[in-house]
């Protein structure tokens, strides 16, 4: 195929996108305090963001990350194995790992690449891994480039996953992979039940905490905390660029495990070190969410609030979700996007997600509330969303 070729074929592509309604346009957004953001010049409130805490735009954060970009500059220069790993990358590494009360903790320039290198590393081909249907992709990628034989089971139907992994006999490993809280569904993972599952069958459980970091939990370390399985857990993966506000991911662990990491995995290995200044602002944003635990109460009050409306309104499917992710399954895509977009023009910003990110007739609205939003905006947001509903046909 010559590159004169590639524009039909793409078009042709493109427009069976458009026919299904699921082509996603590209749109510049400025984030704004408060919880609320700009789009094209517009305020709009925010119920789109993953910052958790509101911890992007503290001023603690920003000044540690402006003092550092004045000493070491911009970009880390090289992959943190080469030159890249500065003084900064060893705090947070070494905060981490107090954070979450393990021996050590590794840095990965991002989430996505903590779960693709370590599940990809960990398994081998004679292995068999379990992951959860609604896992992110970043978990089910790194299945997948494993070369391990790959089952998926439902956390809700867990007899299924009990006898695929009775069934799995033979020289090769197990691995149960799952998020601690599912992103586009915001339903926690079952997590004891998975550790009972991998103690009575020899598996090891591997979980992404990146909905979960900062959130939940006594200490904020994430819903393996709250339920007190922590020391249960093979591999804990957890994400600096949500509640923490920053970028980038990490795993916590034992000296050996992250050893070990650091020799194997190919997406630190091979990338370029996170900014310092990066670094220098998770840091602050570790210390506020030590110290400030009222940012969790807080968001977990929202939530309770404007989820509790939700579910006052039978006509709408709301799954039995808890945290501040709160998606309103609307089944069809376009009914979708028409309801974001009225919710737009009522001055809401709300995620409208779209196969192939979740299944076939699932399409739904995604909430996710912030500590900064006030029970005003959600007020207003109920209203705005019973009136798009109601034009639409669908208040009853």
């Amino acid at each position: 195929m010559s590159s004169s070729e590639l524009p039909e074929w793409m078009e042709t592509d493109l427009q069976q996108i458009r026919e299904a309604g699921l082509f996603r346009s590209r749109r510049t957004f400025q984030p704004q305090p408060g919880g609320r953001c700009l789009l094209e010049g517009c305020e709009l409130i925010n119920f789109s963001s993953n910052d958790y805490l509101d911890l992007a735009q503290d001023p603690r954060l920003v000044s540690a990350a402006s003092e550092v970009l004045t000493e070491l500059g911009v970009g880390a220069r090289a992959s943190a194995l080469v030159s890249g790993r500065t003084s900064w990358h060893t705090r947070l590494e070494e905060q981490l790992a107090e954070f979450e009360g393990t021996e050590a903790a590794l840095l990965f320039p991002s989430g996505y690449a903590a779960n693709l290198g370590v599940i990809s590393a960990v398994a081998r081909d004679e292995d068999t891994i379990f992951c959860d249907r609604l896992n992110h992709a970043s978990l089910i990628d790194g299945c997948r480039l494993s070369g391990a034989r790959f089952r998926v089971y439902r956390h809700d139907a867990l007899e299924k996953l009990k006898r695929e992994l009775a069934k799995s006999t033979g020289a090769g490993r197990k691995f149960i992979v799952t998020d601690s809280v599912f992103s586009m569904d915001g339903i926690s993972a079952p997590l004891p039940d998975l550790c009972e599952l991998a103690d009575e069958f020899g598996a090891s459980l591997i979980i992404d905490e990146a909905h979960g970091t900062g959130v939940y939990g006594a200490h904020g370390r994430g819903l393996a905390e709250e339920l007190g399985v922590e020391d249960r857990v093979s591999i804990r993966i957890g994400t600096l660029s949500k509640a923490v506000g920053c970028l980038g991911g990490f795993v916590a662990g034992s000296s050996t495990l992250i050893d070990w990491l650091w020799n194997r995995v190919r997406t630190q290995i091979y990338s370029t070190a996170l900014p310092p200044l990066i670094c220098a602002a998770a840091c602050a944003a570790l210390k506020v969410i030590q110290t400030e635990p009222e940012r969790r109460t807080r968001l977990q009050e929202l939530s309770q609030y404007l989820r509790s409306g939700l579910r006052e309104r039978p006509h709408l499917t709301v799954p039995d979700s808890r945290g501040p992710i709160m998606p309103v399954v609307l089944s069809d895509p376009a009914l979708t996007m028409q309801v974001a977009s009225d919710l737009q023009e009522a001055g809401f910003l709300v995620g409208a997600i779209r196969p192939p990110t979740v299944p076939q007739g699932t399409s739904r609205l995604r909430i996710s509330l912030t500590c900064a939003h006030q029970r005003e905006d959600l007020e207003q947001f109920l209203k705005a969303l019973d009136g798009s509903l109601a034009r639409n046909g669908q208040s009853r």
